[in-house]
């Protein structure tokens, strides 16, 4: 039997043994005559049809022939499941009540025993904070310019999660500049070129039925990624400077000068002609919030990818100041970062600053994303760790500009595990936040393979990524009338052609 064959009967079987689909209310006759079996041809019963099933499923063709493996992964189970991913409408994990754990959801034990295995509350979790970065990806998208003669309009975001509501645009400002000839020959990407750029919000739950769910009125702080030239110019100023000293000393713990990444702290702290610093709006605005909901028990969620997942760190940290000052008779509400992407952002003393001051850092990493590694000296983390076990750490801390360190705790994921993307997918997936969406809803452990009932839908992935997916998955999916090319979210919202990711 020859190798074309072979695969003619295994087309044949997959069409004999292929069900009618009940997700997807178009008439069979806009479908792919030639993929999909009319009821009427098949006259097996149910039973008939699963005993089949089985016997195919459990010859493992693919152990045998390995040409069988692409065959199998389009037989009628995995072509069901795929329909079910390819569907417009998001398929979400069941939330659970967190109301009697929330406080290890947010950290308070540093995710002990929730991150490998994924606890399936905890990834969900995750999955909704990263979501609100890309709802802030979207609004800046939408509408990228801001005005330089007067001070911004509210802007308009559509949250994922309709139980919170937004109180506050946040603007981040370059303490550089460009010359003037660059806005006179491109003058319709002024906004590339502009010093204050939108860059997130804040947003608190106030629907009672997700407060009692989650235990806590949650206040929410999303920062998007790298989007305009200045904020580019501002990650290549990789030299740590010192951190200026808010509030009072700094706790014990912190050992030594905190340093961090010079271009990080001026898009922080410097001001615009129109707009505060972001490190002033969001103290300011938390500040409100805290007096408003005081004697409530509150949870400040810091989130970001990238350039945000860096300011995010920057953020909780003044946050974890300003709530401890705060005269409320309340206990200071408990702060944590999800942090997608995101690259180093200080030096050992800032970590053990961060640390000390009680702020609870999840990193999700990607072991394929190179941001994740920068800025600093070396790009290996056990090379760095080696040498800080030597004799050679102070040697390190003291002399050297470029002496990055992480900060929290890791969730590493790798984009090798997706059955959907290709094992060498480029830089700017690897980088990419629905990307890390898509492989933090299908990470099982880290000796698992990509999970079965992973849920997210992958048409965002296709549209964002479709040269990184695999061809199998890209012609299967416009045979089932997907249009990849179409720049639409989820919500149907028509989206700029600006890049969705910093990448």
């Amino acid at each position: 039997m020859t190798m074309e064959s072979t695969r003619l009967h295994l087309a044949n079987l997959d069409k004999l043994l292929q069900k009618p689909s009940v997700l997807d209310p178009q008439p069979p006759h806009q479908w792919d005559r030639e993929e999909i079996a009319k009821p009427s041809d098949v006259a097996l019963s149910e039973e008939e049809k699963r005993a089949g099933s089985g016997l195919l499923e459990g010859l493992s063709l693919a152990r045998i022939w390995p040409g069988a493996k692409a065959a199998e992964e389009m037989s009628p189970r995995h072509l069901h499941r795929l329909q079910r991913l390819l569907s417009m409408t998001p398929e979400y994990s069941p939330r659970n009540s967190l109301a009697s754990r929330w406080q290890e959801y947010h950290g308070c034990n540093d995710w002990a025993g929730l991150l490998d295995p994924l606890d399936e509350n905890l990834r969900r979790e995750v999955v909704r904070y990263g979501e609100f970065v890309q709802a802030a990806y979207e609004a800046f998208h939408r509408d990228p310019a801001t005005s330089a003669e007067a001070a911004p309009p509210p802007r308009h975001v559509v949250l994922p999660d309709r139980s919170y509501k937004v109180t506050k645009s946040l603007y981040a400002t370059s303490s550089i500049g460009l010359p003037k000839w660059v806005d006179d020959v491109a003058p319709d990407l002024d906004w590339m070129t502009q010093r204050s750029s939108w860059i997130g919000y804040v947003a608190v739950c106030e629907d009672r039925r997700e407060i009692q769910r989650m235990g806590r009125r949650d206040i929410v702080i999303a920062l998007r990624g790298t989007a305009t030239c200045l904020e580019w110019a501002e990650n290549m100023r990789a030299h740590l400077v010192d951190m200026p000293q808010v509030g009072g000393p700094a706790p014990e713990a912190a050992q030594g000068q905190s340093k961090v990444e010079c271009g990080f702290q001026s898009l922080h702290r410097t001001g615009g002609a129109h707009v505060p610093s972001l490190a002033k709006s969001v103290a300011d605005e938390v500040k409100r919030l805290l007096k408003l909901y005081e004697g409530e028990t509150l949870s400040i969620t810091v989130t970001g990818h990238s350039l945000g997942a860096a300011l995010a760190l920057l953020v909780a940290d003044e946050l974890s100041t300003c709530s401890a000052e705060s005269p409320s008779s309340s206990p200071p509400p408990h702060v944590a970062v999800f942090s997608f992407g995101g690259p180093r952002v200080g030096n050992k003393a800032f970590a053990n600053r961060i640390n000390a001051k009680n702020v609870k850092v999840l990193r999700i990493v990607n072991n394929q994303d190179i941001i994740t590694r920068v800025p600093g000296t070396f790009l290996s983390e056990d090379l760095e760790q080696k040498l800080r076990d030597t004799k050679l750490e102070g040697v390190l801390d003291d002399n050297m500009p470029w002496d990055y360190s992480h900060v929290g705790t890791e969730l590493r994921v790798d984009t090798r595990m997706s059955p959907f993307l290709k094992p060498d997918a480029d830089v700017a997936c690897c980088h990419d936040l629905e990307a890390y969406l898509h492989l933090v809803d299908g990470f099982s452990s880290s000796n698992c393979p990509f999970r079965d009932n992973a849920k997210r839908s992958l048409v965002r992935l296709l549209n964002e990524q479709a040269s990184n997916v695999k061809r199998l998955y890209t012609s299967k999916a416009k045979a089932l009338r997907l249009n990849i090319e179409s720049r639409r979210n989820h919500q149907g919202m028509p989206m700029s052609n600006c890049l969705p990711s910093p990448s």
